[in-house]
């Protein structure tokens, strides 16, 4: 039997509701798509988020190959994983898509600054970071630099907000083009 791919959801701050694409992702293949579930999503905690991911990377690259789905504080935590993680946990992840990464050096969100200062460590994996022109939670030029700094292909497809449901993505078809594409 092949290797499966195991896509880990990681969605940002405050979890992802039923409408956005993380959610329908997972809803339409659920056998792929896991989220990576967090203790407190109003109340974040870098320490355990990222020690959440390291556990659902183990877990399911016992399984097979492994990609990273990301948005937001989901993003920031990656970073964060790559920068602390082995390389062995690391070689299990064959990509990452990051979606309108959060700069919490800038929010003004107390529960955020914990998360400070984004890691910047490059990706040892193939990895796309995709930010609207109007992102109200990152600049175009900081997640260009957020790109270049994770080695990552940056992808801006116009102003779409936080590219998230209130963005009106539906199931996203363009961002499981940039996921296939991985």
């Amino acid at each position: 039997m092949p290797d499966r791919t195991t896509y880990l959801v990681l969605p940002g701050y405050q979890n992802s509701g039923p409408a956005h694409w993380q959610t329908r992702w997972e809803a339409a293949e659920p056998e792929a798509f896991r989220r990576v579930e967090q203790a407190d999503w109003d109340h974040p905690e870098q320490h355990d988020w990222v020690a959440r991911v390291d556990a659902a990377v183990a877990a399911a690259a016992a399984e097979g190959p492994v990609v990273l789905v990301a948005h937001s504080l989901g993003c920031v935590t990656a970073a964060r994983w790559v920068a602390g993680a082995s390389a062995g946990r690391t070689a299990a992840v064959r990509g990452a898509l990051l979606v309108a990464p959060a700069d919490v050096d800038t929010a003004e969100v107390p529960e955020l600054r914990g998360f400070r200062p984004v890691a910047l460590e490059r990706f040892p994996f193939p990895t796309v970071v995709v930010s609207s022109t109007d992102d109200p939670w990152v600049t175009p030029g900081r997640a260009r630099e957020f790109a270049a700094a994770w080695g990552a292909r940056y992808v801006e497809p116009g102003a779409y907000g936080h590219l998230n449901s209130d963005s009106g993505l539906g199931d996203w078809p363009e961002g499981r083009k940039l996921l296939a594409e991985l």
